[in-house]
């Protein structure tokens, strides 16, 4: 069974679905729990019913954006693709530092394969557990946003936040 809750951010509403472990397998900027379960790898996948406790993510969260940017980095995902390479691009996004975005090209070449922007740009849209994989970190070649599941706005959101002093 899993357990999803969603909290009142200043991004606006951000849900979390939680296995019994306390680990994040789904989340982002959404009120909707079916935005979220249908990202979750089918190996992963299990009923979802709201819970008031989603464990140790609560205060991982709260930290965060009461300013403490590396809060999450403590957080426990469980991410699953059948592919080396998207397993491993996403473990290297969880190590891109809150307030030192990197592009496509960039994160590429961090990942291990630096012609293969265009599958890390699918790492990044793939990416089940926004904010905790920091896909909004990732930006275009000119500094642009790009693309962000959970929309433009809450990117450029994120980033100023983690920016800022």
């Amino acid at each position: 069974m899993l357990k999803y809750r969603t909290f009142t951010t200043p991004a606006g509403p951000f849900t979390v679905v939680v296995s019994d472990s306390g680990a994040v397998r789904a989340s982002g900027f959404t009120a909707e729990v079916s935005e979220l379960t249908e990202l979750i790898h089918p190996a992963l996948l299990a009923p979802a019913e709201p819970a008031d406790d989603v464990g140790p993510v609560t205060d991982h969260l709260r930290s965060y954006f009461d300013g403490d940017k590396a809060a999450l980095g403590a957080v426990v995902v469980e991410q699953y693709s059948g592919g080396d390479y998207m397993r491993h691009a996403w473990q290297v996004m969880r190590e891109i530092k809150p307030g030192a975005p990197v592009t496509y090209s960039e994160f590429a070449r961090l990942s291990g394969r630096p012609a293969a922007v265009r599958a890390a740009a699918a790492a990044c849209a793939r990416n089940p557990v926004a904010l905790f994989t920091p896909c909004h970190r990732v930006l275009r070649l000119d500094g642009s946003l790009g693309g962000y599941r959970w929309g433009l706005p809450v990117k450029r959101r994120l980033l100023d936040f983690e920016a800022a002093p």
